[in-house]
Formats: C-alpha cells, structure tokens, sequence
C-alpha cells in the first residue's frame, strides 16, 4: 500500500483525530506500516478496538473513489505533519488528521477570522457580515465560515467582492455541493480561494458532522465574530470550541427586540469582545508575522461617512426617517411612531427610497440606507 492510500484509509477511519493518532504514529516506522499492523498489534500500542477492527479489512471502493476524485483539477489531500497543514489548526487538540481540499491549500496558512451567525438572517444582519467580511479581507485577513445560507453566505460574499480571500469549510464531501443555493458560490470560493472539509468524497449531509465542521473553523482562525446568532444557534457552538482553543471570541450586538441578538448578547456576557467596527477586531488580533496589519486598516479606523444623499429633507421626511431607524419596520408602525397617514407614509417611503435614503425588503419592510464612505 502506497502512502496516500494509508493516509485515506485513515481518513475514513472511525474515532481519529490529531489526538489518537499522533500517539500510535510514534510507535509505527511509517503510515503505511500503521495501516498494515494486524489488529492485536495495534491494540498493544494502544488502539481502540473499534479502529483495530476496521483497520484489518477497510472498505476498497470508497478508497478508490476517493483517488479518483484527486485526481481531478485543483483537488488536493493535505495530511497532518505535511509542511503545508495549516498551523493553527495543528495547535487543537483534536485536530483532522487529513483536509481535502478543492482550490488553494496554500491559503490555508493565511491569518484568519472566523465570521459565523445566523442561517435565517434580518437583512442589517446580513449587511453587517458583509461589511465585516470585506473591510477586514481588505486589511489581509481571511475570511473563514461554513458555506451555509445566511450570515456565512454574506461572509463569503463580503470577502470576494473586497478581491479578498475566503475559505469555507464543509461539513459533507466536496463533491456533494451542499447547500445546493451555494453551488456558484462554492464553485467561485473554489477558483479564488479553498473549500474543504475533513470528510472524503461521497459523505453527506448529516446531522451530526456540522458541530465536527464548526471546530475547524475555529480552529483554523484567530479569532471568531458571531453575527446574529439565536440562544440555540450553531454558531454559539462554534464561538465555545474558539474560547476552549484559545482563540479571540467577538459578538455584534443588536436589538434586545430582536431574537437573533440574544445569542451575541449571551457570548458578551460571558466575556466575547462587544465589537462594532473592524478596527476593533483588528486591535485584538496580533498578526502571526508580527508585522501590522496592511495599511488598508487605515480605511476603518474612522471613515468619513456622509448620507445617501446631500439633498436636504423636509421636516416631515426626517421625522419618519427618525422613526426608521436602521432595524426594518412596516407602514403601520411608522404610522404609530409619526402620526402621519398610512397614504402619506407609504409615499414618503417611495421618495426616500428613490434618493437612497432608505432601502426596502420583502414582507413590506423598510430601513435607513447605510451610510456611504465618502470617496
């Protein structure tokens, strides 16, 4: 058995991580002669029976589906102890002892941040990953997330239109395209960045590999932002495995009215970073290189901002934009917040809209424009 094929049996062996394996590797000359030993041997330096058992007679086709799928463009299989694993994710404990990989394993070595929320976002939330993502991409930082719909799309997104680099990590095979909504997006992030995953070819989307997926995550990063995140999100999982492995932990709060906050709101009482701006992810980041971060961060730091439009409003039009605000709100209740007619309101809305002061959303929901950056 050639070496590549004992690192893919063992990929697919049940129960291994960085902490099982490294301790029987120092007992073996080689992978291939770990993956050879007969099972009472491999009890004797100290593996489980259920690894032993299935080490005596793996599965052949799935191994060779997996080297087919290898042989694709751009495909690789980064095992642990091989000089391009990424480091920080070799710092964890239970680290994957091989990462497939579709696009750049280089990428991989990059300093990270971890930018995860919410699968069923408010549209603010959704602006706000984004405009994370871009601005500190722009600044020389990956962006890492989980391909899922939502927060994590936006996080994606925010970095490629930024020409940044971004990183998804699966939680199924990478030939499996899931979510299906993401398949352009994963085949973007695949052509200008790295989708991978610890699961091989063929493995689909179960339940219980997200919350494996989400420590690889945190463990890749410096740190992980949590953007609109419920009591019983995913995302809480994610930002625990980052506090156990030592890594920064921030949290965007948001409207005590609004449920996705509760869980940002939950992570900042039990210490993550209230954060706000990029600057301020930037400040408890310390660079691996220790060089500062590029002098991109200079654009966050305190960007002139000026309103949609320098046209100024009547009265009555800053009366409902003060009502607004920047959480979406329905023509009833601006109606109760302003007096004014329903009729009236309604075309107001139009005309704020036209002028860039507002931004509408499905449902019949309105909210103020983000301001621009002055250019």
């Amino acid at each position: 058995m050639d070496e590549l094929t004992a690192w893919l049996t063992l990929a697919r062996a049940p129960g291994l991580h960085s902490g099982t394996l490294v301790p029987l590797l120092q007992k073996f000359s080689s992978v291939t002669a770990l993956v050879a030993a007969p099972p009472e041997t491999l009890r004797a330096a100290g593996a489980d029976a259920r690894l032993a058992a299935w080490l005596r007679s793996p599965p052949r086709q799935p191994l060779a589906q997996d080297q087919r799928w290898l042989e694709g463009d751009g495909r690789h299989f980064i095992t642990w102890g091989a000089k391009d694993y990424p480091q920080q994710l070799a710092q964890i404990g239970d680290a994957p002892i091989g990462l497939f990989v579709r696009g750049n394993p280089a990428l991989l070595s990059l300093p990270q941040l971890a930018l995860v929320g919410s699968r069923n976002p408010t549209p603010p939330g959704r602006e706000t990953a984004q405009h994370f993502a871009s601005q500190l991409s722009h600044c020389g930082l990956a962006i890492t997330s989980g391909l899922a719909v939502g927060i994590d799309t936006a996080s994606h997104q925010g970095a490629l239109e930024a020409a940044g680099t971004t990183i998804a990590v699966c939680g199924t095979g990478l030939d499996i395209g899931y979510p299906a909504a993401n398949r352009p997006l994963a085949d973007q992030i695949a052509s200008k960045g790295a989708l991978i995953s610890e699961f091989p070819p063929g493995t689909p989307a179960w339940k219980e590999n997200f919350p494996r997926r989400n420590r690889i995550i945190s463990g890749l990063a410096l740190g992980t932002l949590v953007v609109e995140a419920a009591l019983r999100s995913g995302s809480l999982i994610t930002a625990r495995l980052a506090a156990e492995q030592g890594r920064e932990v921030f949290a965007v709060p948001g409207s005590i009215r609004n449920p996705l906050a509760r869980g940002c709101h939950q992570l900042i009482r039990q210490g993550a970073r209230l954060v706000e701006t990029a600057q301020e992810v930037l400040e408890e980041l310390c660079p691996p290189t220790g060089r500062p971060w590029s002098v991109a961060a200079d654009a966050v730091k305190n960007p002139e901002i000026s309103v949609a439009s320098s046209a100024r409003l009547d009265k009555e039009y800053e009366i409902l934009l003060d009502a607004l605000g920047f959480e979406p709100a329905g023509v009833d209740l601006l109606v109760v917040r302003t007096g004014l007619r329903a009729d009236e309101v309604a075309s107001m809305l139009l005309i704020l809209e036209l002028a860039g002061h507002v931004d509408s959303y499905p449902g019949g929901l309105y909210v103020r424009a983000r301001p621009k950056a002055v250019k």
